[in-house]
């Protein structure tokens, strides 16, 4: 095996770690959010009591965004502050760009995922946040995961990326 690059072992350094400040499901289509101090989180199916059914090789099982990205979408757009259900994630974290978890596996709680993708905002953002939202959201809308673990997680559970 050779060396990694000076850059991949930039990527491969992450010694920060977040915690989940906010956990939501989305109970059906068109439902507002709930929001939940914990929850079980399953292979295949991602959160309990989320609408979401899809399959075990599906790699949008959960969602998650970053705390202080909504301060970011808020200042774009005027505002003071916007309420994490609004973007319609599962689960809000602080204390660890997101980003960075590109490519890895992570630990929250007693649940194990797996970096899938981006979740680009979609035109409901146009509608839920006015004029702009669309565009003040991109960039900021957090991640995609597969589960690979299902286990417990809590509001304060320990965000950090598997070694």
């Amino acid at each position: 095996m050779s060396e990694p690059t000076p850059l991949q072992t930039l990527f491969d350094t992450l010694p920060q770690s977040g915690s989940v400040e906010w956990i939501g499901i989305r109970p059906a289509r068109g439902e507002a959010m709930k929001a939940l101090n914990n929850v079980m989180i399953s292979r295949g199916t991602g959160l309990e009591g989320d609408r979401f059914k899809g399959r075990e090789t599906s790699k949008r099982q959960v969602t998650l965004i970053q705390k202080e990205h909504l301060y970011v979408i808020a200042a774009c757009l005027h505002r003071e502050a916007i309420s994490p259900d609004v973007f319609r994630r599962n689960i809000v974290v602080s204390g660890l760009n997101l980003l960075a978890l590109k490519g890895k596996t992570f630990r929250i709680g007693g649940v194990v995922l797996e970096y899938t993708g981006l979740c680009h905002p979609c035109s409901k953002m146009e509608t839920t946040l006015g004029p702009g939202g669309y565009n003040a959201t991109r960039g900021h809308g957090g991640i995609t995961a597969r589960v690979v673990e299902g286990g417990e997680l809590a509001l304060g559970d320990n965000v950090q990326a598997c070694s």
